[in-house]
């Protein structure tokens, strides 16, 4: 459960949180809200005082039906933000939000410590062996076609299983290209009904027969608000609900835009176990 972040090795045995920071104009909760530096860095200062782990920072919107933002843009987008909050913050470990190599590329050299891919290579073909070069922990996620597309992609024969068959064939490529940090993350949300996302968290500890991380991302997203007849601006208390819920079925990451209630909900989680 050690994962290597540029020479610093972390414990994933004692669940993490990672903190969202979309500077992107149109994602689903926070679009558009950091604007300017100011606004950036003091985000990043609020996320890491609650105790956050990782700051995963994503410049391409990925919610349903978002619209297409070329490479060029992504890294105009991502890479000014990266150097300012390790300008500000050094110690930091940075996630990046992306399934281009070019973008990975360009992120790691200044200074991202992890790749996160919602599509596991599926969406750039030279992704894994580009990982397996960098020598960085790679997040892969499980995804259906596009975030253009995947709404339309939620026929499953039986998904959990679906699911397996999909992450041990990517971690097996991955394997093959040299990656040695892998960590798993189902897709909440992700070419994934509302009832489908719910049968995942309910069987989520399966997926630890991989013996990798689990990623759990549900902070704020359909999967709660829908069901509780909400905004994504209201939907906390269930987020929390949720977290605690991936923590008891073996999730080593929690992803969040709320980094002082997951890390509470780490907190007390950890003393069922004492």
């Amino acid at each position: 459960m050690l994962i290597n972040c540029q020479g610093k090795l972390i414990d994933l045995a004692t669940p993490k949180v990672m903190g969202i920071l979309n500077v992107t104009p149109n994602s689903f909760y926070d679009g558009g809200k950091y604007k300017n530096e100011s606004e950036i860095v003091k985000q990043v200062e609020t996320m890491l005082v609650d105790g956050a782990d990782f700051i995963d920072v994503g410049a391409y919107s990925s919610k349903p039906n978002a619209e297409f933002v070329s490479e060029e843009e992504e890294i105009a987008r991502l890479i000014p933000v990266l150097k300012l909050v390790l300008k500000e913050f050094p110690t930091t470990l940075l996630s990046v939000d992306t399934f281009r190599i070019e973008v990975a590329n360009v992120a790691v050299k200044s200074g991202a410590s992890i790749i996160n891919d919602i599509s596991a290579g599926g969406l750039d073909d030279k992704m894994m062996e580009t990982i397996g070069k960098l020598q960085v922990p790679y997040i892969m996620m499980h995804m259906k076609g596009t975030p253009q597309t995947m709404t339309q992609l939620t026929q499953y024969d039986d998904i959990v299983k679906d699911m397996l068959f999909y992450f041990s064939e990517k971690v097996a490529l991955a394997r093959s290209f040299g990656i040695n940090d892998l960590i798993i993350d189902p897709g909440f949300g992700f070419a994934k009904t509302v009832e489908q996302n719910f049968e995942i968290m309910q069987k989520l500890e399966l997926f630890k027969v991989l013996e990798l991380p689990i990623l759990a991302g549900v902070s704020r997203k359909s999967m709660i608000y829908k069901p509780l007849d909400l905004t994504p601006e209201k939907a906390l208390n269930g987020t929390t609900a949720l977290n605690m819920i991936a923590l008891t079925k073996g999730a080593s990451i929690l992803r969040v835009h709320d980094v002082k209630e997951a890390v509470e909900c780490v907190k007390l989680f950890s003393l069922m176990s004492l």
